[in-house]
């Protein structure tokens, strides 16, 4: 992929998902020379898009991500590579002249291989790149803690990280990077709020409160998709209109949310990200996820999800109240659901169309 000469298509490890990738995607027809990588999209419903990636494109990306973090550097590998953010992990340590650890995922993420794996990670510098479910495992075990101390970045993308797991990693002494980027961008390519040398943010269709469609330009950004040559994405040239929501405050970007997340309850807007940021603060809660269900009266109602912590009790009225005093009354769950994990898509996305599914 980073030499050039054949163009690949990565395909998780089940003969279904694999066919039906190739399939959409057109394994076996032409396709542009100069092309090296097709990388399937995480959506979780529709006929599955194939950013197309250059050599060029890829040692763009990583070259920024070592500029960024003080330098080349050995990974490990704790993401399926199938999904940009894991294949990345693999080319930047290649890209470098580093052979990188590869810790299987295949069976779920394990604490003590993990550990075992950083052991055996080589080279001035040593990386990785986790999920925040990944992350919260890591949290709870003392020895891959102290194992993680020893790592000069620790990458978390993937989904948003909540800012009380966000804190506790960095009280722990983890030297965590927040990364923002998709297939389409070869991986982060915005990190803790600051983008990437080379890479432009804008913010388009922006309210009064600056928050609009978040697009992105580059020596990263993805020559278009598979097969989809005028898709209104890369309408701009040189520029990707991503479907976040997302403001910039003192040169730094802030995810507020995906437009298509939205909640429209009693002809009001909710983003479920925002009243997730608020249960997070409550003490009871791991981890949360906010979806719109039908509602007869209100077009949608809000409703949570939540996996309790160790030793908590929840109190939804406790969760009600506190998004009702920080952010609008409409805006608290009508519904606050324990359950004993939240469904995932990709790497490590809430799968909010499954809870949707299950509340039914």
């Amino acid at each position: 992929m980073l030499d050039g000469g054949r163009t690949y298509l990565p395909v998780p490890d089940d003969p279904v998902a694999a066919e039906r990738l190739g399939s959409a995607l057109g394994v076996g027809e032409p396709i542009s020379d100069e092309l090296t990588l097709v990388i399937s999209t995480s959506g979780s419903t529709g006929t599955p898009k194939g950013a197309q990636h250059t050599s060029t494109t890829l040692r763009a990306s990583a070259a920024a991500t070592a500029t960024h973090l003080g330098g080349p550097g050995n990974w490990l590998l704790a993401l399926p590579p199938h999904h940009i953010a894991g294949l990345q992990v693999l080319l930047r340590a290649l890209a470098n002249g580093y052979t990188p650890v590869v810790l299987d995922v295949g069976g779920g993420f394990d604490v003590s291989a993990y550990v075992d794996a950083l052991a055996s990670l080589d080279g001035p510098r040593r990386y990785t790149s986790l999920v925040p479910t990944q992350l919260i495992k890591v949290l709870t075990s003392p020895a891959a803690v102290a194992a993680s101390r020893e790592l000069d970045a620790i990458l978390v993308g993937g989904a948003a990280t909540p800012e009380p797991l966000q804190r506790r990693a960095l009280d722990a002494g983890l030297r965590i990077v927040r990364t923002y980027g998709m297939s389409e961008t070869a991986g982060g390519c915005v990190y803790d709020g600051v983008p990437l040398p080379g890479v432009e943010v804008r913010i388009v269709d922006a309210g009064s409160d600056g928050v609009g469609r978040v697009e992105l330009s580059g020596p990263m950004v993805a020559h278009g998709y598979r097969n989809l040559p005028d898709h209104p994405a890369f309408a701009s040239p040189g520029w990707f209109r991503t479907d976040d929501l997302g403001v910039v405050v003192d040169g730094l970007l802030r995810i507020v949310g995906r437009a298509d997340d939205a909640i429209s309850t009693g002809g009001l807007t909710v983003v479920p990200q925002v009243v997730e940021a608020v249960i997070a603060d409550d003490p009871a809660v791991a981890e949360c996820a906010v979806v719109g269900v039908p509602d007869e009266r209100l077009g949608e109602k809000v409703v949570a999800f939540v996996v309790v912590a160790a030793g908590e009790r929840l109190d939804d009225k406790r969760i009600r109240t506190l998004v009702a005093e920080r952010l609008e009354k409409f805006a608290a769950p009508r519904e606050v659901v324990e359950v004993s994990e939240l469904p995932l898509r990709g790497p490590g996305k809430v799968d909010r169309a499954a809870l949707k599914a299950r509340f039914a």
